[in-house]
């Protein structure tokens, strides 16, 4: 399962969404640490102040009024009480009062409100917790009063609730709409290039034509779209190069083969003449495949207007005459533009490749508004699973007996691979479940 967003805008979406909530979580977390703290404190100083008042009006009122005095100001949430001895037995207090005044925190239990000692690998989360606010305590306090009494008083405090401010909750909201639209702007500006970038990159071929590339976007952007036009003219050239030295080689080679067969005409010993002119015969149709081979991806042809169906109905029937038969099953008319030469070249290597090994074929053509497939599939033994994709390598042959008789020099698949791939399609390979091999032929009827 894909928690994360494939493209760039959706994880960097994702990435700053879940930052942003860490960090409002933190603040939260931060902003309820000291508001529990202030709370805290302000409870804390009006005991201290009620307390200071009730001792002041026992060191001025009679002793039989004491008692009247405590039940008046006692209530659920504080208690006082007139003992002998003080109920905070450390001193000084941390609040630097007077040394008759003592006080103190108990942390208590949330759930019966008993006193909580907590163990000593603990006390500092308990003292943390106390200190923040954010854990029930009771405070004691306890004041010197007159005839050598104190004043003892207890009173709870509980965990205070955390209330988020609307005001907040807005102003996050509006922080995060504001985030993720300037994010949306900023990567957008981003990703839109890239985008077209890829696509310009898609339609590279070799016919020396550079589809539109985006000038606009982030410098680094701009550079790569020149590094990549930079690119292809490097690959162009190199084609070209390559071309022309296999033209001019293929021109050389084929006159001295000519005299050669020449001069093997006129060897009288009939065995040894033609052992020669085999061997010049194997000579010349490796230097006609390799030709053919390297002319396979060129793109010097024009693209013209083609119905696809008719040209494979043509060549099926014309391969045919020389052996099993391949017969095409689709009568759609499906008309692109294509270079019709080339294209039966690899068509015709397919189809020959389905005669010798597979003992004919038949043909089935599929088309959308995109693309078209054309499969071909045999009866015969198939391939290899680890040689489906070995085969398209240069003279690469599963046929190890290296006959003739048996195959070619295994430049076909090859020729046929950079002749499709020329038109932006691609051939994909696999065995049948029933046995035979089916080839899927993909071309694009429109690569803009």
């Amino acid at each position: 399962m894909r928690l994360l967003p494939s493209n760039l805008l959706g994880q960097l979406a994702v990435l700053i969404i879940v930052t942003f909530i860490i960090g409002q979580v933190i603040n939260i977390a931060l902003f309820a640490d000291e508001r529990g703290a202030s709370i805290r404190a302000a409870q804390q100083t009006e005991v201290i102040k009620r307390a200071k008042a009730v001792a002041n009006a026992l060191d001025i009122s009679p002793v039989e009024s004491h008692d009247n005095i405590l039940a008046a100001v006692n209530s659920d949430g504080i208690v006082f009480s007139l003992d002998a001895s003080p109920l905070v037995m450390h001193h000084p207090s941390p609040l630097n009062l007077s040394e008759n005044i003592r006080i103190d925190e108990i942390t208590i239990s949330p759930h019966d409100g008993q006193l909580v000692v907590p163990p000593p690998t603990l006390a500092w989360i308990h003292d943390r917790m106390r200190v923040a606010g954010i854990a029930p305590v009771e405070f004691r306090i306890s004041i010197a009063v007159k005839e050598s009494q104190w004043l003892n008083g207890a009173a709870r405090f509980q965990t205070p609730k955390l209330q988020t401010p609307p005001v907040i909750i807005g102003a996050t909201l509006l922080s995060l709409t504001l985030l993720m639209l300037a994010l949306w702007l900023g990567i957008r500006r981003i990703t839109k290039p890239l985008t077209e970038l890829a696509n310009a990159a898609d339609q590279f071929n070799l016919d020396g034509v550079i589809p539109d590339m985006p000038t606009h976007g982030p410098n680094e952007v701009k550079r790569l779209t020149e590094t990549l036009s930079n690119m292809h003219q490097r690959l162009n050239k190199m084609m070209s190069d390559r071309m022309r030295m296999l033209a001019a080689l293929g021109h050389d080679l084929r006159s001295p083969i000519t005299a050669l067969r020449l001069r093997a005409e006129l060897v009288d010993d009939d065995e040894n003449r033609e052992r020669i002119i085999s061997t010049l015969d194997e000579m010349q149709e490796m230097v006609e495949s390799t030709i053919a081979y390297a002319r396979g991806i060129a793109t010097d042809q024009p693209m013209e207007e083609t119905n696809l169906v008719q040209l494979l109905k043509e060549l099926a029937d014309e391969v045919s005459e020389a052996g099993p038969k391949i017969e095409v099953l689709t009568d759609t008319t499906i008309i692109f533009p294509l270079r019709r030469n080339p294209l039966r070249r690899a068509f015709r290597n397919l189809f020959e490749n389905a005669q010798r090994y597979g003992q004919g074929a038949s043909v089935t053509v599929r088309h959308n508004d995109q693309s078209v497939e054309i499969a071909i599939e045999d009866s015969g033994p198939g391939i290899p699973e680890e040689d489906l994709l070995r085969v398209f390598d240069p003279f690469t042959r599963l046929e190890a007996s290296r006959s003739r008789e048996t195959g070619g020099i295994g430049l076909g698949l090859p020729i046929a691979l950079g002749i499709i791939r020329a038109h932006h399609g691609d051939i994909m390979l696999e065995n049948k479940e029933d046995g035979g091999l089916l080839v899927n032929v993909y071309l694009r009827t429109k690569t803009h």
